[in-house]
């Protein structure tokens, strides 16, 4: 995944803006890979999250069904390898879970804010539209008509 987003973005970086588009291809498709990263990494965010809960269940269930299962140390640690193995790894997930979101929030951001920067910037109308509606404000009225261009 993390190949194809590189690549993606190598791409973009390589391609040259066709004159009647305007802008740089980084920023136009940009926004749009940092948006799809945004709800891919939030997506495994919250599968990470849904396996940490698996496994803390899977964890409290044994220890409600056997209580010595789940004696605890002075260090905090549980005395079976095996329920503080299932422990470790419940940590594991829900750190990870927190790293995909803290990385789907930024993305999330910096293409939020790549759609504001280029609906405020100023474009530049092209040269080749022939003919364009024109809504003027005048004393009492309003007129509309057409500019055409030879």
């Amino acid at each position: 995944m993390i190949r194809a987003l590189f690549s993606t973005v190598l791409l973009l970086l390589l391609a040259g803006p066709v004159s009647a588009q305007g802008g740089k291809p980084l920023f136009k498709y940009g926004k749009w890979v940092l948006a799809a990263g945004s709800l891919g990494l939030n997506y495994l965010a919250a599968k990470d999250h849904d396996r940490a809960d698996n496994v803390f269940n899977t964890l409290e269930q044994r220890c409600l069904d056997e209580h010595d299962l789940c004696n605890v140390g002075g260090d905090g640690r549980y005395f079976n390898p095996e329920i503080e193995g299932l422990y470790q790894q419940s940590l594991h997930y829900d750190r990870r879970a927190r790293r995909l979101l803290f990385g789907g929030e930024g993305a999330l951001l910096g293409s939020a804010a790549i759609f504001v920067w280029e609906l405020t910037r100023h474009i530049s109308k092209p040269d080749n539209i022939p003919f364009e509606p024109e809504v003027r404000s005048l004393r009492h009225a309003t007129g509309v008509g057409l500019r055409l261009r030879f």
